[in-house]
C-alpha cells in the first residue's frame, strides 16, 4: 500500500474499502507492519494483536462483501490504550509488576468498537498506572519513555504516550486514550493529533483501569475533530456495567455535514492564556484566533475563580489511593519503573477524609459556576499546552510551565465538560502545539462543529512527520 494511507482519515479508508480499493486485511497487515518496524521506535506498543487482528478483519471483509455494513469504523484498524480490558490479551496496565496481567473481558469500549467493525491491532503503551502515583519525568513505563512522533528525543506526553505517538506516526488510524486530567489532550497536544475528552459520563468506564472514578473519561484521539466524532458516536451510550454511563445519545452523521448552527458562533477567550508561554505556543494560538474570528465573535472572559489543581489533586490522590490500596500494601508498588511512583502512593493513604469530602463540595460549586457561564459562549479556547513537548531526559519540572497554561484543563475536567485539542501549528524546531477548546457538558456536537470548521479552514490536523 502507498504510504499517504498511514495519514489517511477514517472517512478516506472507509472510502477506499467501499470502493473496492482495498481491504480491511490489505490495511490490517499494512498497520500491523508499521506497529512491529516502528513502534518499539516511540516505545508506543505493549502487545500486537496480530493474531485477532486478522480474524476481525477477515470477517469485515467477509461482511462488506455479503452487503453488511456497521458504518464508518467497519474494517478500520485502531489501537487501544493498554488500561482496556481485553479478553485473553494482557492488560498491563503499563506497571512492571502487572506486565503478564490478563483480564478475562473485554472492556466495554473495546466490545462496542468490536461491534462498529473495527480491528484492534494493538494495546498502546502508557504511564505506569496513568500516572496517579506522581511521576515526574518520561521514564515512568516499563516500555520505556514515550517517544514524540515528531522528534524521539522529545516526550510523547503522558499518560495516554502510546496512543498519541501511534496516531501521530501513522501506526493506526485512531486510538482510544483516557483522561483523568490531561492525559488525552496532553499527547494530542504534543504530537500534534486531534483529541477528544467527552463529557464525563459519555462513555463507559467499565472494564478500564480505575484511577479516579469520578474523574477518569475515555475518549478517541484521531486525525481530524470528524474521525473523532465518527468513533465517539460508536462508544457512547449507556452501560448497565458502568452506572455513571448517561442515557442521553449521540449521533454523529457518516453521510453529511452536522447541520449548521446560525451565521455567528461566541467564543470566549480565557483571559491570560498567553501569559507565561512559549512564544510559539503564543504566536500560534492568536493565528488561531484569527481562523476563528471568520465565524465566531471572540471575546475575553475570566474563569470562575476557584482552586482548580487543589480540588483535583486532592480527589485524584484519595480515589488513587482506594483502588491501589492493595497494591501498595502488598509491595507490588515497589516494582513500578519511576522511582518516584514507588513512594508517592504511600502518603495518599495517609489524606484525611475530610479533606476528600471538601474537595467533592467545592466541585459541585464549580460545575454549576462552569456550566452557567458556557450557557453564554458556545465555547472556550485557550492553548492546549504552555510549551512544546521537552527532553525525554529531563525531569518535567525542568522545562514545563505546568502543562495546562491556563485553568483551562485542569478546571474542565473539575467540572466534567467536554474538550477537544486541534493541532494548530508549530514551533521554530517543527514540534506541534495546540488549540484547546471546551464546551458545556454533553454538547460534544457543537464542540465537534466547531473544530470541524476550524480545520477546514486550516490544514495542520493534515501534516505529519516523514517517517518513510
Amino acid at each position: 500500500m502507498p504510504p499517504r494511507w498511514a495519514f489517511a482519515t477514517i472517512r478516506e479508508l472507509a472510502a477506499a474499502l467501499r470502493r473496492g480499493e482495498t481491504t480491511s486485511r490489505t490495511l490490517t497487515e499494512f498497520f500491523l507492519e508499521r506497529l512491529e518496524r516502528l513502534g518499539p521506535t516511540f516505545n508506543a506498543v505493549v502487545t500486537v494483536t496480530r493474531e485477532l487482528a486478522l480474524s476481525q478483519a477477515q470477517r469485515a471483509d467477509e461482511e462488506l462483501a455479503a452487503g453488511v455494513d456497521r458504518g464508518p469504523l467497519h474494517g478500520i484498524p485502531y489501537g487501544a490504550k493498554d488500561l482496556l480490558a481485553t479478553k485473553g490479551i494482557r492488560t498491563t496496565w503499563g506497571a512492571a509488576p502487572l506486565r503478564e496481567q490478563v483480564i478475562d473481558a473485554d472492556a466495554t469500549a473495546i466490545q462496542r468498537l468490536r461491534a462498529a467493525g473495527a480491528v484492534l491491532v494493538a494495546k498502546l503503551a502508557m504511564v505506569e498506572l496513568a500516572g496517579g502515583f506522581g511521576y515526574r519525568q518520561a521514564n515512568a513505563s516499563f516500555t520505556g519513555p514515550g517517544l514524540n512522533a515528531w522528534d524521539r528525543s522529545r516526550w510523547a506526553g503522558g499518560s495516554s504516550s502510546g496512543s498519541g505517538s501511534a496516531v501521530a506516526a501513522g501506526l493506526v488510524p485512531f486510538a482510544i486514550g483516557s483522561e483523568t486530567s490531561g492525559s488525552i489532550l496532553t499527547p494530542a497536544g504534543y504530537n500534534g493529533v486531534t483529541g477528544l475528552r467527552p463529557t464525563f459520563g459519555r462513555v463507559s468506564r467499565a472494564g478500564a483501569m480505575a484511577l479516579s472514578w469520578t474523574l477518569d473519561k475515555l475518549g478517541p484521539m484521531c486525525r481530524s475533530a470528524e474521525d473523532c466524532g465518527l468513533v465517539l458516536a460508536a462508544l457512547a451510550g449507556p452501560d448497565p456495567a458502568d452506572p455513571t454511563a448517561v442515557v442521553d445519545p449521540f449521533r454523529f452523521p457518516w453521510e453529511g455535514d452536522i447541520s449548521p448552527r446560525g451565521p455567528k458562533w461566541r467564543i470566549g477567550i480565557v483571559r491570560g492564556a498567553t501569559q507565561n508561554v512559549d512564544p510559539a505556543v503564543r504566536d500560534n494560538f492568536q493565528q488561531s484566533v484569527q481562523v476563528l474570528a471568520e465565524f465566531a465573535e471572540c471575546v475575553e472572559v475570566a474563569l470562575p475563580e476557584f482552586p482548580y489543581g487543589a480540588v483535583v489533586g486532592t480527589i485524584i490522590s484519595c480515589e488513587q489511593a482506594a483502588a491501589f490500596e492493595g497494591f501498595i500494601r502488598e509491595g507490588k508498588v515497589w516494582e513500578l519503573t519511576a522511582p518516584e511512583d514507588r513512594w508517592g502512593g504511600h502518603s495518599t493513604l495517609a489524606i484525611p477524609a475530610k479533606d476528600y469530602i471538601n474537595a467533592q463540595r467545592i466541585r459541585a460549586h464549580i460545575q454549576a459556576a462552569w456550566d452557567a457561564l458556557l450557557t453564554e459562549y458556545d465555547a472556550l479556547i485557550a492553548p492546549t499546552l504552555s510549551t512544546v513537548a521537552g527532553p525525554v531526559d529531563k525531569d518535567f519540572r525542568e522545562w514545563s510551565k505546568g502543562f495546562a497554561s491556563t485553568s483551562l484543563g485542569v478546571g474542565g475536567n473539575a467540572a466534567g465538560v467536554p474538550a477537544i485539542s486541534l493541532p494548530n501549528g508549530f514551533s521554530p524546531q517543527q514540534l506541534p502545539t495546540g488549540l484547546h477548546v471546551v464546551a458545556r457538558a454533553f454538547d460534544e456536537h457543537r464542540l465537534l462543529e466547531l473544530a470541524m470548521r476550524y480545520q477546514r479552514r486550516t490544514d495542520w490536523h493534515r501534516r505529519h512527520p516523514n517517517l518513510d
